[in-house]
């Protein structure tokens, strides 16, 4: 990066540092494109930043990246076949929370163990999630939803597939609330998005980047936000903190693991070549302007990230009462 460059992403705060691991010397990339594996269809939060990504690289990873989407299981069948790919730094998992760290708590019989099975590259983005509900309901604020739902025997809420934040989101705030709900799992964004915007659910937590749109358009209406602060994309709408439900914030986040077994060279190399991508300005940008965080930290903190958020979300499981998917 020429020194020009450095200057303009440290005066914009966007030059990232680079880990001791990253001024080692590095593993040559191999002449292979680099394919990206995620779980998720087309065109879900996932998707759309992994694709931001995979744009971003083109320049740190000559050679090219493919990315392959592989839906099904909530991720599950993605992060498997990553995990049993050759360890040699041409496939890697573009990963979420519920792959890496909700899964263990969440199926019976996974078939991987994202502990012993990954090697962590790199955390690239987090995105906070908006309760939303159709239009047409009669309320508009999250104590209306509450009041509204009281009356009712069964609330019915949407979500993009059992065992992922949006499920557990609205189990976390439908108990907070005193609310009897009744989840209904999609296997395809497309198909929970159609349900909700037709009224066939009264609620669902939809990451900022696919909801966003809808609110703004005014075909669904958003009563709080999962974050801790109120999302640029929907600043008008509160938190579920300010809405009296401190207790149940959560976000999802994004990164990148390589098979557990590939060299340490050959993921440090992967992951300053993420590091460097993520340290460009409009990169940044265009994931900020589709509601994401970006984020581009190292291997170390990403792991750490994983182990942390493994316990976390196994103790949200409990207090739900979720029963193991077999």
């Amino acid at each position: 990066m020429k020194a020009s460059r450095r200057s303009v992403l440290a005066a914009a705060g966007l030059l990232l540092p680079l880990s001791a691991a990253n001024r080692a010397p590095l593993a040559a990339l191999p002449d292979r494109p680099v394919r990206l594996v995620l779980g998720f269809p087309a065109g879900s939060g996932p998707d759309l930043v992994g694709r931001m990504l995979a744009d971003g690289l083109k320049e740190a990873w000559p050679a090219g990246v493919v990315v392959d989407n592989r839906p099904g299981a909530a991720g599950a069948i993605a992060a498997q076949e990553v995990a049993r790919a050759a360890p040699d730094g041409t496939t890697l998992l573009f990963g979420e929370v519920g792959q890496l760290a909700m899964a263990p708590s969440t199926y019976a019989r996974l078939p991987y163990d994202p502990a012993r099975d990954f090697a962590a590259v790199a955390e690239v983005a987090a995105i906070d999630f908006a309760f939303v509900v159709p239009a047409s309901l009669p309320v508009t604020d999250l104590a209306g939803y509450v009041a509204w739902g009281r009356a009712r025997p069964t609330v019915f809420m949407g979500t993009f597939g059992a065992g992922t934040p949006g499920h557990f989101g609205a189990a976390m705030l439908a108990n907070a609330a005193g609310l009897q709900h009744e989840a209904v799992h999609f296997r395809a964004t497309g198909d929970a998005m159609t349900a909700i915007l037709g009224g066939d659910v009264q609620g669902m937590f939809g990451s900022l980047a696919l909801v966003a749109p809808h609110v703004q358009a005014g075909r669904l209406r958003a009563l709080a936000v999962s974050g801790p602060e109120r999302a640029a994309m929907l600043p008008g709408v509160p938190t579920l903190a300010e809405g009296g439900f401190a207790r149940i914030g959560f976000h999802s986040w994004f990164g990148l693991v390589a098979p557990a077994a590939t060299p340490a060279s050959t993921v440090a190399s992967l992951e300053a070549g993420v590091l460097s991508a993520m340290a460009a300005a409009p990169l940044r940008a265009r994931m900020a302007e589709a509601g994401f965080r970006p984020a581009g930290r190292g291997r170390d903190a990403f792991a750490t990230l994983m182990r942390e958020e493994t316990r976390r979300w196994a103790e949200v499981v409990r207090a739900t009462g979720f029963r193991a998917i077999e």
